[in-house]
């Protein structure tokens, strides 16, 4: 059976390993497995959605109110723009795929940071872009404004704070660099983690409604899989112009986002009691990660996330290492696959955390 093409230079995405799956594979009781691999909240979600959720569940026969006026209400609330600014999808990935299928075809360029989220490359593959890389690990915006001249891409991508490594760019330096590009070619700022880099440092706040209305041709993106940790209910959102938000929808598919998704997105953007304590229970646990690098002499990224990248010295392997602590119930993500030897970890609590760094030690 033939395929399309384009499929053939697609490497599968990988997530982290489920906590099920190394159950089965080592024989290690669940209670005994920590996951620090994929950035979701270590405290879970706000009690007021497991409450909201669980009232809503007699209504699962019927479909979710495709208008998602109560989400996007929130959203628009939220960041202080119209509603028509607005687009949900079922993680933010999903709005980058609309974005990819909107903008991009087979002769289109797509410039991204040397190592970024994966999923801009793939779905640039998806429908036959050119992916075209930088040569920093972090994001330089000089470096991208030469390629830029050069190149003339049809989308850039400025994932900031930035993943798998967790740098920053500076608001300044960032409206700076997309007052210079041309407004045919489409900026996406990638911001999944901001709610963190916010309260690291105020220098790192992308104020949305300025983004968009300086800029007609940006989108912004977000998710609530982060630190409002509804990783498991899939919803993230896009925020531009109109006229993109309009384009969008026209590849957005009906009923892309749940009942029970729209209902917990809408009341934990509310709860912002329940947000700010894991930010600072956060940074608080990373000052660890943090002390830990430096007795072990490990280098370890600036991180203004809810995870760190901690890069190993030539004599140790993050493969090997990484395995090695799968095999004693310690999922974290080992970064080889960007041409990195470093592994990636969540930030999780305390008690994750000490357990962490003795089985590093013992790896080490």
């Amino acid at each position: 059976m033939k395929f399309n093409k384009n499929l053939e230079s697609i490497r599968t995405y990988e997530a982290g390993k489920p906590i099920e799956l190394v159950v089965r594979e080592f024989g290690i009781e669940a209670k005994d497995v920590v996951k620090l691999a994929s950035n979701e909240n270590p405290y879970g979600c706000s009690t007021k959605v497991q409450k909201a959720v669980g009232d809503i569940l007699s209504n699962m026969a019927l479909y979710p109110d495709d208008s998602m006026t109560k989400l996007k209400n929130a959203i628009s609330s939220r960041f202080d723009v119209e509603v028509s600014n607005v687009i949900i999808g079922s993680g933010s990935d999903q709005v980058i795929e609309f974005l990819m299928h909107a903008k991009a075809n087979s002769s289109s360029k797509i410039l991204v940071n040397s190592v970024t989220f994966a999923m801009y490359e793939i779905y640039a593959k998806h429908v036959g872009a050119k992916i075209i890389k930088t040569a920093s690990q972090k994001h330089d915006l000089n470096e991208f404004y030469d390629i830029y001249k050069e190149q003339k891409p049809e989308i850039i991508f400025l994932c900031t704070p930035n993943n798998p490594t967790g740098d920053a760019i500076d608001r300044d330096e960032l409206f700076k660099f997309i007052a210079k590009i041309d407004s045919d070619t489409l900026v996406v700022v990638d911001g999944a983690y901001m709610e963190y880099a916010i309260a690291k440092d105020s220098s790192k706040e992308i104020v949305v409604k300025e983004l968009i209305e300086q800029f007609s041709n940006v989108i912004y993106l977000g998710t609530f899989s982060k630190a409002y940790g509804l990783g498991g209910m899939r919803v993230g959102y896009g925020i531009a112009d109109a006229k993109i938000i309009e384009e969008l929808y026209k590849l957005r598919p009906p009923f892309n986002i749940t009942t029970l998704s729209l209902e917990a997105a809408s009341v934990a953007l509310i709860d912002e009691e329940f947000v700010q304590k894991s930010i600072t229970l956060n940074f608080e646990q990373m000052k660890r990660y943090e002390e830990f690098a430096l007795e072990q002499k490990i280098d370890i990224i600036n991180s203004y996330t809810n995870f760190v990248t901690l890069c190993l010295n030539n004599n140790q392997n993050s493969t090997e290492i990484s395995n090695s602590l799968l095999q004693k119930g310690m999922i974290v993500r080992n970064l080889s696959g960007y041409g990195m030897n470093a592994i990636r970890v969540t930030v999780g609590t305390a008690d994750q955390n000490s357990r962490f760094f003795e089985l590093l030690k013992q790896c080490l």
